[in-house]
């Protein structure tokens, strides 16, 4: 008796392994239906589950098999709770639901355990292995008032989940899709993503009702766990889009080229006979075969969307394939009915449309599967395991079972798994595909090291502090993707566009076929048909629909491979449009580590005297001024007093008691607010001077210097060749600031500002009619930042720039500043021109289409040419949104003529 099975797959790469069980199971005559992918199998069978278990394991692969586990439970705090969370559960294959509770789940699944909690966090409630512990600091709270307090989590709002669609053709649907999500409850805001096929959705929201309003809606959802689950649930995906497409294209073709050949040739095409009559008829049954198999999944993806009242591409290919079949199955049947001249079959126009624009949406599809390679480079940078030392023994563990504060042990050559602090051992780490920086860095004792970066040299063993998605590459590649999934306000053309585009062609379509029916030439119905399949046919809005998803895609990924973090795809837009560059100087056109360079002293105060005092008060700063005084103290091993309630004035300086004396470091405006006389001093133009002075007496001045960047000035040249103003904006005093503006080739420099000041600075430009972009450090300069049309953070991936900024910098070096606007230029005329050609193509094909050269040439468009040109129409736009892949920095061209250069030295 035969049975059906659906059985999980585990070992399955490729779709070799897949043709290699398929093969294995062909052979087996107790298998009558099976379908296999990467990590599935069901099949109907009179062979039992042990056999095809044994089946599957010869050829090398395995079944993974249902385990049983218990979690414990946080959060659920009612039955609607309860039945939430089962409902979740529900979505993951290969797993049932045991017994749940509001604190316990017995949960059967062949997933791991990492998995099912993060779905269930994924929908607000907590999960772990282990009970949670509740500590109560007060005997007096009760059950009952923890609940109660639980009860009182708010709805996370920003929490964003991602979904794996399938069923999208073209811009109508990524509308469609994006109404029915908008419509379902706390959605806050979704963008749908047509060339990567998935959603982004914002808001506290029930997934298992979305995935529903989806499907519900005629199109197909699932959720994406993580980004290794995403990618290869999308591998199999394509995997199985593109052998549909290579399967549809070559059976369409093998039947449509003889038919147009024939006619080409000047093959008999009309009906006069009963012998044509059952020869057209055979070849019209096999074209229906052929609109059943190859041409299916259009017409049921247009009756799904008539019976939601959309129409898409997929309406437009069946309606044009459909009534050319039909209007000549009827020349077939009853060819009396028409006129002796209108008696012309058009069988092959259905075969070649199918075959053409299934060729096209072949070479599309793979062309969109190049686009994501940024985030494929990134996702390939974590190892799959990490070497974790356990009571003195290492033990290799899945990089999913690796915990916060585990000993993990590097060899040389392997890559760091996960996030943490280097406790043993030193080395060089090459970290160019984290920030961008070519120059291996040195780690030692306390250095971070993070997940993706190698080991060049030498073993260490280091503790992990970020494990799974809070590891700064998880972050990269989070924020690279909310990236490339957001829309430009370009795209709102496009987008406003599409949602009446398709209707508005059918109207076109049949407005023009009353025109040739009632005012054409004979035989008016062929006519007639001829021009209403051609318009359908060729006003298909793929193009229009993939224009600006496509390059922001690219373009955002493109950015990511040089180490700048692109926050929205609004930022390309902007970026491309900046024609002025406020760059704070410290720690952006300098090194930002400062150092003393001099001392000056005073009434009788020795050099140890002053620089004791100044680090009694600079010990409780985090300038970096202070850490320059700081490292010179203990260069020298001084003494070290105490320093008591010391106050900061932001830009200015800062105080503290010593002993029963004050004692103030600052600057010239700081001793004069606090009516301190200003010691004469000649200061050097390079440096920034402390003011160190005790009650009202100055007894020193500090002279500290900040090495200027070896890539600063090449950078301002840069920007000075985009046609773009650098301006230098710092808090130093004038001197200091005209000189290393001097150095560097800027013109204009405002010095002296407050950091609240930063932002009025912006905000007077900005009134000029400039388009501003400022660069800064992301945590000071917050406020200037949040100013600019563009904010662009400098430095090493900080939690706080990357949060802060538009764009942030994962290394330090201002070229790539230039490099992101100039990518941005890039990407912003790449889509210009791919809107540029979808809208031209579709305002000059569909009047072609329609006829309008009818009168002049005497010819009419054939509904096969068309199909060609809305295939080619698809590739020409994907095509050339992946020339932007090709995309060179300036920085890097400098870059390898100055080694060129240096070799020819």
């Amino acid at each position: 008796m035969s049975q059906e099975f659906t059985l999980p797959l585990s070992g399955l790469n490729c779709g070799r392994c897949v043709a290699k069980v398929e093969q294995a199971l062909s052979t087996h005559t107790g298998i009558s239906q099976y379908s296999v992918t990467k990590t599935e199998l069901t099949l109907t069978t009179s062979l039992s589950k042990t056999d095809i278990i044994e089946i599957i394991s010869q050829l090398g692969y395995s079944v993974p098999q249902e385990k049983v586990i218990t979690l414990y439970l946080a959060g659920l705090n009612c039955g609607k709770c309860v039945k939430k969370t089962t409902e979740t559960l529900k979505a993951l294959s290969h797993s049932t639901v045991l017994s749940i509770s509001k604190t316990e789940l017995s949960f059967s699944t062949t997933h791991t355990i990492k998995s099912v909690i993060t779905l269930i966090e994924s929908i607000g409630f907590q999960a772990s292995s282990v009970p949670f512990i509740l500590e109560d600091t007060s005997s007096e709270l009760s059950n009952k008032e923890v609940i109660k307090t639980t009860e009182k989590r708010e709805p996370n709002t920003k929490r964003t989940t991602q979904l794996i669609l399938s069923g999208m053709t073209c811009a109508s649907c990524v509308a469609s899709v994006e109404k029915i999500i908008s419509d379902t409850n706390n959605v806050q805001s979704v963008r749908v993503n047509l060339a990567e096929r998935t959603a982004l959705v914002t808001g506290d929201i029930n997934e298992i009702d979305v995935i529903q309003a989806i499907e519900k809606g005629g199109y197909g959802a699932e959720i994406s766990l993580s980004e290794e689950q995403r990618r290869e649930r999308q591998k199999e995906l394509y995997l199985k889009t593109t052998a549909a497409h290579k399967k549809n294209t070559i059976v369409s073709l093998t039947i449509g080229a003889p038919l147009m050949l024939w006619g080409v040739f000047g093959g008999n095409m009309q009906i006069n006979t009963i012998s044509d009559q059952l020869a057209w008829g055979l070849v019209g049954l096999i074209c229906l075969g052929l609109l059943l198999t190859a041409g299916r999944h259009f017409f049921v993806n247009a009756w799904k969307a008539f019976t939601h009242h959309r129409a898409t591409m997929d309406t437009l290919v069946a309606l044009g394939t459909g009534s050319a079949w039909l209007y000549s199955m009827a020349l077939v049947i009853s060819p009396d009915f028409f006129p002796e001249q209108a008696r012309h079959v058009y069988f092959e126009a259905t075969a070649m449309i199918l075959g053409l624009i299934t060729l096209g949406n072949l070479i599309e599809t793979k062309a969109r599967n190049r686009t994501s390679s940024a985030i494929e480079k990134l996702l390939n940078l974590q190892p799959q395991t990490a070497m974790i030392i356990l009571d003195g023994k290492e033990v290799e563990l899945p990089i999913s079972q690796v915990l916060q504060g585990m000993i993990i042990k590097i060899k040389p050559g392997e890559k760091i798994p996960v996030d943490g602090v280097l406790i043993s051992g030193e080395s060089y780490l090459d970290e160019a595909m984290l920030t961008g920086e070519p120059l291996p860095s040195l780690k030692t004792m306390n250095d971070t090291v993070h997940a993706g970066t190698i080991n060049q040299q030498g073993s260490f063993t280091f503790k992990a502090t970020n494990v799974g998605e809070h590891t700064m590459l998880a972050r990269i590649i989070t924020m690279v993707r909310n990236a490339q999934s957001s829309k430009p306000n370009i795209a709102k053309l496009a987008d406003k566009i599409s949602s009446v585009f398709v209707p508005s062609v059918m109207i076109i379509a049949i407005f023009s076929a009353l025109i040739w029916y009632n005012f054409g030439p004979e035989p008016t119905s062929s006519y007639m048909l001829v021009v209403a399949t051609t318009v359908l046919i060729i006003a298909c809005p793929c193009a229009l629909g993939l224009a600006t998803p496509m390059s922001v895609t690219v373009g955002i990924g493109k950015a990511a491979e040089f180490g700048a973090l692109i926050k929205d795809a609004d930022v390309l837009q902007t970026a491309s449009t900046i024609d002025t560059v406020v760059v704070d100087k410290t720690g952006t056109l300098t090194e930002g580590k400062p150092t003393v360079s001099k001392i000056s002293t005073f009434n009788n105060y020795t050099e140890q005297q002053v620089i004791t005092l100044a680090a009694a008060v600079e010990s409780h700063s985090e300038h970096p001024l202070a850490q320059a005084v700081m490292a010179y103290f203990k260069q020298h091993s001084w003494e070290a007093i105490a320093g008591l309630n010391f106050t900061a004035q932001l830009g200015l300086g800062a105080s503290a008691k010593v002993d029963s004396d004050t004692v103030f470091i600052g600057n010239m405006a700081y001793l004069l607010k606090n009516d301190i006389a200003v010691p004469h001093v000649v200061l050097s133009p390079s440096s920034t001077p402390l003011f160190v002075a005790v009650n009202k007496q100055g007894i020193g001045v500090i002279e500290v210097s900040d090495t200027i960047r070896v890539d600063s000035a090449l950078a301002i040249k840069q920007f000075t060749q985009l046609g773009i103003t650098v301006v230098m904006l710092t808090g130093d005093r004038k001197e200091t600031a005209e000189h290393v503006a001097k150095q560097l080739g800027i013109t204009q420099v405002v010095s002296g500002v407050l950091p609240d000041g930063k932002a009025q600075v912006i905000k007077d430009l900005q009134s000029q009619g400039h388009k501003v972009a400022m660069i800064g450090d992301g945590i000071n300069d917050a406020p200037a930042l949040a100013q600019a049309e563009v904010g662009i953070a400098m430095g090493n991936g900080s939690d706080v720039a990357i949060e802060s900024a538009h764009l942030t910098l994962m290394n330090h070096s201002l070229q790539t500043a230039v490099s992101a606007i100039e990518l941005s230029k890039a990407t912003m005329k790449n889509m210009k021109q791919n809107l540029f050609g979808a809208f031209v193509y579709n305002t000059i094909g569909i009047p072609i289409a329609a006829g309008i050269l009818f009168p002049l040439t005497g010819m009419l468009l054939s509904p096969v040419v068309a199909g060609a040109a809305m295939a080619l129409s698809s590739i020409t736009v994907v095509t050339n949104a992946n020339r932007l892949r090709l995309f060179n920095p300036r920085s890097q061209q400098d870059s390898y003529e100055k080694t060129k250069g240096a070799s020819h030295d």
